[in-house]
C-alpha cells in the first residue's frame, strides 16, 4: 500500500472507563457533495477496508441510504467470523451521517461522518465512539491488537480514498 497522504491525521482518546473515540481526518480535492456520496453508497466500503478484514455486504443491491436504513454485513477477526448490523441516523446530506452498530461485536459502536467545505475541497472526519466487550480484558485487548488493527483499517482507508478522489482508483472485486 502506498504512503498516507499528507492530509491524514488519527488519534484516539478515551471519552470515559471503558469507551474509546477514535478521530480521523483528510482533505479530499472533490466537492463536499462528491465525498458524501462516495461515503453514504455502502457499497464502497468493500473497496476501502482491507481484505485481511474479510469484509463483505450481504445484499450488495441494497444501497439506497436513508435516515433508519439498515444493512448487514459480516467480518473477520483473528479466526472468528461476525454479524454485523448497521443502522443509519442523523442523515443530513451533505453535511453528515451516522451508522451505529445494531448488531455485532461491539456492546457500542458509533460512527459520525462529517463533510466540510475548504477551500474548493472537503475535510472529511471520522469520529468512531465504542465499548469492547469482556471488561478489563476487552480494555487489555484494546491495548494490545485492537487499536493498532483500528489504525492499520483508517490508513488503509486513507489511502484508498485519496485514490478515488485522485482519480486513480482500481476496484478491488
Amino acid at each position: 500500500m502506498e504512503g498516507l497522504p499528507e492530509t491524514f491525521s488519527i488519534a484516539f482518546s478515551r471519552p470515559g472507563s471503558g469507551t474509546f473515540r477514535l478521530s480521523a481526518s483528510q482533505v479530499l480535492p472533490v466537492s463536499r457533495e462528491e465525498a458524501f456520496s462516495f461515503f453514504e453508497d455502502p457499497r464502497n466500503l468493500f473497496e476501502i477496508t482491507p481484505d485481511w478484514l474479510a469484509f463483505r455486504m450481504l445484499d450488495r443491491s441494497k444501497a439506497e441510504v436513508f435516515e433508519g436504513a439498515e444493512f448487514d454485513y459480516t467480518i473477520g477477526w483473528l479466526t472468528f467470523r461476525f454479524f454485523w448490523r448497521s443502522r443509519i441516523v442523523d442523515y443530513r446530506p451533505p453535511e453528515e451521517f451516522t451508522d451505529v452498530q445494531i448488531k455485532g461485536p461491539y456492546p457500542y459502536w458509533s460512527h459520525l461522518h462529517t463533510f466540510e467545505e475548504q477551500d474548493g475541497s472537503t475535510l472529511i472526519k471520522d469520529e468512531v465512539t465504542y465499548r469492547l466487550p469482556f471488561g478489563p480484558f476487552g480494555i487489555l485487548l484494546h491495548s494490545l491488537i485492537i487499536r493498532r488493527q483500528l489504525t492499520d483499517i483508517f490508513r488503509y482507508r486513507a489511502v484508498r480514498i485519496a485514490q478515488w478522489a485522485e482519480g486513480d482508483w482500481k476496484r478491488k472485486g
